[in-house]
């Protein structure tokens, strides 16, 4: 296998409704920045794959138009997934493993607060048995979280502590969207959104957009002063249908850091957990003890821009890593209803 370091990382300001810009002018900064950052000239950036949903857009072929925000010149090897920008990552990394390019960017976006985002995932959902019933994602969280709650594995007042320290934590995170101190039993007195969750353990809809250079071995040392080591990356995922699964568990989140070499210790966890009982599951699932500072940058729940948030918690680990914050760390991305597809990066200082 290829050694491959992240270079650079860069993402928007998240935001509430992003009114004033469209996905192009959202993504031409951040394009900009990270190419900039990554040491690696434009031209030279050997393969691009990007990671976004027509159904936030409302249109096929969305994400055509989006690839505007890299110009016209010079051309591109482009590719492109209908997943989280940390599969784009992925399927980057992939390519850099078959030798054909050096180095590569990947990038995502989405803009949640043009529609009705709970019915708009409905259209992930089995369209035969589980899209005609029209559940929407809250409730199928809540489900799940209905779930752990009855296994005795959790409780209310955890998922009230994880809010109030990923707000605590949002602080120093000024791309944020929530964040400051907030009374974990006033929390607790908020009626259910869908019971048993309420506001606080439910994410912000959020507009967002980010990107990462990679590159491989000698050509990241040459690029970049501080390159942060892709120790190991994996996706696997569960059934689709939630009814044929154990929604208190999540073993593709287990097989994925096992094949990923998640294993040792670590000095923080970035985990994709838009739902805060989804915190409680994953950490049982990957294995992390009360030693292991869990999103440090608040997490989903202070900012969860729809195909973002994934690679994010790639770019946060990684950023902490080259400020010299950590020296090895753990990142995580989920997509679909109720953790249902999971992958894992292991990522190291140089």
């Amino acid at each position: 296998m290829r050694d491959v370091a992240i270079l650079s990382y860069a993402q928007t300001p998240y935001c509430a409704a992003e009114t004033a810009r469209n996905e192009v002018e959202m993504l031409m900064p951040v394009l900009s920045e990270a190419v900039e950052k990554s040491g690696i000239p434009r031209k030279e950036i050997g393969f691009t794959c990007s990671g976004s949903t027509d159904y936030l857009a409302g249109q096929s072929f969305s994400f055509v138009m989006a690839v505007d925000a890299l110009g016209a010149w010079p051309p591109i090897r482009e590719s492109h997934v209908e997943m989280d920008g940390a599969w784009a990552l992925y399927e980057a990394w992939v390519k850099i493993q078959t030798g054909e390019v050096d180095s590569a960017l990947a990038f995502s976006f989405g803009r949640a607060s043009m529609g009705d985002l709970p019915s708009v995932l409905v259209m992930q959902l089995d369209p035969y048995v589980l899209a005609p019933l029209h559940p929407d994602a809250i409730s199928l969280a809540a489900l799940q979280a209905r779930a752990l709650l009855d296994s005795g594995r959790s409780s209310e007042r955890e998922w009230a502590e994880i809010a109030a320290r990923s707000r605590r934590d949002a602080m120093d995170n000024p791309d944020a969207l929530l964040r400051g101190q907030v009374d974990v039993d006033a929390l607790l007195a908020e009626p259910c959104t869908a019971s048993p969750l309420r506001p606080h353990a439910c994410p912000p809809v959020t507009d967002g957009a980010a990107a990462m250079v990679i590159a491989a071995g000698d050509r990241a040392r040459g690029a970049a002063q501080k390159p942060v080591w892709i120790r190991g990356i994996d996706h696997r995922l569960d059934p689709h249908h939630p009814g044929v699964r154990d929604l208190t568990l999540s073993p593709s989140t287990a097989i994925a850091a096992e094949k990923a070499g998640a294993s040792g210790s670590f000095d923080l966890a970035e985990l994709h957990a838009p739902f805060a009982p989804q915190e409680v599951i994953l950490r049982q699932a990957l294995g992390l003890g009360e030693d292991v500072q869990i999103n440090p940058s608040g997490g989903a729940l202070a900012a969860n821009p729809m195909m973002v948030a994934g690679l994010a918690r790639i770019g946060e680990a990684s950023r902490r890593i080259q400020a010299g914050n950590a020296s090895r760390a753990l990142a995580h991305a989920t997509q679909g209803p109720c953790l249902q597809q999971n992958l894992v990066c292991v990522l190291e200082a140089d």
